[in-house]
């Protein structure tokens, strides 16, 4: 690759995808650092994009999930033809997200073996799924020459905070910033499989802010009637359901803030790692080896039953063990051990500081992996 090449990625379709795709654009960016690397991403993800230094363009693609769009992409690859991009990695699998590379002439087109894409895909790579055994390990590998046989040190996905738009977010919603805040995130786009339950998550809600944290509850305007779940039966003006009023930037920015964040395997876990909060994160139907939170700063809980991961949207046995059998007391033990605050108290209890000699709480319990 000639430095200062234009390189021109197509990007995933989901928010959690989009983080760990950074790693990508960091390698090429490490590799050549006076390259340009445009992306290609549905609307809603810009926000996201704008907040890693690697990329120098996002286009949006105006076309909803699952639709192919054939039209759409042409127009869009009609104005890139005279960019003079020289390779185009294509990271989702679909024949739908090689057709743009393809149509604007790129001429290395770069992506894995799948959906009949000969001709439109002309440096075709295997997909070993065994030795490509994570998401961000797939999109790295995309970046490498054809020749290169073992995979670099993974670079760890960093989104920017934008301090000016947190003060004004927290402005708006009347957020004391200030404060020791726990983001939760109780929502997860892919099903319900993934999600801690909601009375879960409230009685953990409770106990905070019973101790005098903030929590923020965080997720899509079509999960405010989770938020309400979470944040109501605390009834405490310190829990406050955010779900729906805030734009995605919002989240990021308010995510920096936040001390701790408790969420599902979800696309906002994956925002939460990227600005350097504290992942509490509980999983269900997937599985942590597989999309990991790419943080050291995190406790991951997982009770690996013998029917997980099942990778299902819902429980196909009914019994949903693999979440219903995390308690809240495993949970909230390494909230508070990230805070290294006080610990907050089980129901009748009162509240002990966790540094004092006894409490009992200097490690997280349960089954954290």
């Amino acid at each position: 690759m000639n430095t200062g090449a234009k390189q021109l990625v197509v990007g995933p379709s989901w928010i959690g995808d989009m983080v760990m795709a950074q790693s990508l654009y960091k390698l090429l960016a490490s590799r050549d650092p006076d390259t340009e690397i445009h992306v290609i991403a549905p609307a809603w993800s810009i926000p996201v994009l704008e907040r890693m230094p690697e990329v120098t363009r996002a286009l949006e693609l105006p076309v909803a999930h699952g639709e192919a769009g054939i039209g759409k992409r042409w127009r869009l690859a009609r104005r890139l033809r005279h960019e003079g991009y020289q390779r185009a990695i294509v990271l989702p699998r679909s024949l739908k997200a090689a057709l743009v590379p393809f149509f604007a002439s790129v001429p290395v087109r770069t992506g894995y073996r799948g959906e009949w894409r000969f001709g439109l895909i002309n440096d075709m790579r295997a997909f070993d799924a065994e030795r490509l055994d994570q998401t961000v390990k797939r999109f790295v590998a995309l970046g490498l020459g054809p020749e290169e046989a073992g995979l670099p040190s993974i670079p760890t996905p960093r989104l920017d905070v934008d301090e000016d738009n947190l003060r004004i977010a927290a402005a708006r919603l009347g957020l004391d910033t200030e404060s020791d805040a726990v983001a939760i995130i109780p929502g997860a786009e892919y099903g319900p499989a993934k999600r801690w339950p909601s009375e879960y998550y409230a009685d953990l809600a409770s106990r905070l802010v019973r101790v005098g944290l903030k929590v923020w509850v965080l997720g899509s305007e079509k999960e405010h009637e989770i938020g309400e779940a979470v944040s109501g039966p605390a009834n405490h003006p310190n829990a406050i359901n955010l779900c729906g009023e805030t734009s995605l930037a919002d989240v990021i920015d308010l995510l920096g803030a936040a001390r701790v964040a408790v969420t599902n395997d979800s696309g906002l876990m994956h925002v939460a790692a990227a600005v350097g909060t504290h992942v509490v994160a509980v999983y269900g139907s997937s599985s942590p080896g597989f999309t990991p939170p790419l943080t050291e700063a995190k406790d991951v809980f997982y009770l690996d039953l013998e029917c997980s991961p099942c990778f299902q949207r819902e429980c196909p046995l009914g019994h949903f063990r693999c979440m219903t059998d995390l308690g809240v007391d495993e949970i909230c033990s390494a909230v508070v051990t990230a805070l290294g605050g006080p610990e907050t108290p089980r129901e009748g209890e009162q509240a002990r500081d966790i540094r004092e000699p006894g409490s009992g709480l200097s490690e997280p319990f349960g089954r954290p992996h």
